[in-house]
């Protein structure tokens, strides 16, 4: 096949940096779980009695794994496995779109193709390189799980597993990057199979039939409709069954097969699925480069904030439940304490979930943030600052709508915690000041990671989107996993959400607070300051 090899090494070239990152980073993650684990649940007792709260309460496996027993390496599984699993779905459909649809709309795909590559040759390298990509996160993930001491077989089916949800995901958005027009369009198709089929899966296994201790389901069938589900039910550490897996095997050859042929078929530029038709006239929103900012972010924020409101709701419905297990397992109120600071375990359930509702608002405002770099790349962004928009103005506008992205994000989940508050058979209305504070909190938070992405897109603006998502992956690591790792406190408060003002006991800890705010607006002001100089640079 002419060109294959140079293309599938200026793929692995151009992806180093960004799949290194994401490698490293989940491979890591799946070894200082072990820490956390060992850490806060080090008897089997505790396990048990957490495994046992969780068959018993049916949301709380909307959320995680498949439970397997109370053994270490099981029970690893059951709260880490998904999540290994969704970071390696993340990376392989963002591969897909990043080297198709992508190089399609950017006009490289029509170049590359003109020569005697041909059209197939740029596909079957993309197929090789994510293959590659997840047989490395594989091997890393193995690799971190036996340098805990835990045994091989379960380390070999937890990094086969991972990196089977990879490329089954992989596939599917392959697939759909045939199937839409762009690249946003197949973005948000990989995204929203990822959270439906994760969702689909937890309801499977609430649905499924527990063990007479307790500690172990039996999926629902609902479950197996559901790469999360196939990958669950190889059950690392407990029964180590690689069946499942071929489930994965199976959508990646008919997903591979069908992109292909549809590659084959279809004209450059072109899909099967033709876009919705624009209005004839454009509305007097769209007069001002603010309602353009908004038109084009709209739908993400909707899906922002749509997440804010079941954190929210989740927050204090779930606290009943916190409350009960942690008089059951000390070590879990040890640890909700740490993670809230002090408190009574309502307040550290709000602290807990409000902190997931800052990683939401961090990442609906760097959304937008990212979303002007993509239109001064597609050269949508030259023809708006040509009429009389100025490019301090046109930046101004998308971060106007990621601060009120952020700020709705977090509003729909304080909105949700109220509405589960009042749904409680005795509602607690004391929680209502833990609520305000600590979403005031993270509304701080989330605009420290848009001040700095700002500032890395007018200083460093190829570097934007990687840049963006690692400082908040970084971010969620240390504030949401730090206490749960056992790192230093020092290192947990480098994360602007482990720092935001809260609520402990009967006080208000305003900590960080005043940085914070500084942060915010030095960032965001600097970044305008010098966009006056900054040249466009569209070139990826």
């Amino acid at each position: 096949m002419t060109g294959f090899l140079p293309l599938l090494a200026l793929r692995i070239r151009r992806d180093a940096t960004q799949l290194t990152l994401w490698i490293v980073g989940t491979a890591a993650l799946a070894g200082l779980s072990y820490v956390g684990v060992t850490g806060s649940y080090g008897t089997e007792q505790d396990r048990a009695a957490l495994l046992a709260a969780a068959v018993a309460n049916p949301v709380i496996l909307l959320f995680r794994g498949l439970p397997s027993g109370a053994g270490e390496g099981a029970f690893l599984g059951f709260l880490i496995l998904p999540f290994l699993a969704m970071l390696a779905a993340f990376m392989s459909s963002f591969l897909a779109v990043r080297h198709t649809r992508t190089e399609e709309e950017q006009g490289r795909a029509e170049l590359v193709g003109a020569t005697a590559a041909g059209r197939i040759a740029p596909l079957a390298a993309t197929v090789a390189h994510a293959v590659l990509a997840n047989l490395a996160l594989a091997v890393l993930c193995t690799l971190a799980l036996l340098a805990t001491g835990l045994g091989m077989r379960g380390a070999i089916t937890s990094g086969l597993a991972t990196a089977a949800a990879g490329v089954a995901f992989f596939a599917l958005t392959l697939l759909a990057a045939q199937l839409v027009r762009t690249s946003r369009s197949a973005n948000a198709a990989g995204v929203w199979m990822i959270v439906v089929t994760f969702v689909l899966s937890g309801m499977g296994n609430a649905a499924g039939t527990p063990s007479t201790d307790a500690t172990r389901i039996e999926s629902g069938w609902l479950a197996w409709v559901s790469p999360f589900g196939w990958i669950e039910n190889t059950r690392p550490y407990a029964s180590d069954d690689l069946a499942p897996l071929a489930l994965c095997i199976g959508v990646l050859v008919l997903g591979l097969g069908a992109a292909f042929a549809l590659q084959a078929g279809r004209d450059v530029g072109g899909s099967l699925l033709p876009e919705r038709r624009g209005r004839a006239r454009a509305s007097v929103a769209l007069g001002s480069g603010l309602g353009l900012a908004w038109r084009l972010s709209r739908g993400a924020v909707l899906g922002w904030a749509v997440g804010g409101l079941l954190t929210g709701v989740l927050a204090t419905r779930l606290s009943a439940v916190l409350d009960q297990v942690s008089t059951e397992i000390p070590s879990v109120a040890q640890l909700t304490e740490a993670l809230a600071r002090g408190g009574s375990l309502e307040q550290a359930a709000v602290v807990i979930f409000f902190t997931m509702l800052g990683v939401l608002a961090s990442c609906c405002a760097v959304q937008a943030v990212c979303r002007a770099r993509q239109e001064e790349v597609h050269g949508t962004a030259e023809p708006v600052l040509s009429a009389a928009v100025g490019r301090v103005r046109w930046l101004e506008a998308y971060l106007v709508v990621a601060a009120l992205g952020m700020v709705a994000t977090v509003a729909a989940g304080m909105v949700g915690a109220l509405a589960g508050i009042a749904s409680l058979p005795e509602p607690d209305w004391s929680l209502t000041e833990t609520v305000v504070v600590t979403a005031g909190g993270q509304v701080l938070a989330a605009g420290v990671f848009l001040a700095v992405t700002a500032v890395v897109f007018v200083l460093v603006p190829r570097v934007t989107v990687p840049v963006g998502w690692a400082l908040v992956v970084v971010g969620m690591l240390l504030g949401l996993f730090g206490p749960l790792f056992g790192f230093p406190e020092w290192l947990v408060d480098v994360s602007p959400i482990a720092v935001a003002p809260t609520v402990a006991g009967d006080s208000v800890e305003l900590r960080g607070a005043v940085w914070l705010g500084v942060a915010v607006v030095a960032g965001v002001g600097g970044a305008l300051v010098l966009m006056r100089r900054r040249e466009l640079a569209p070139a990826d």
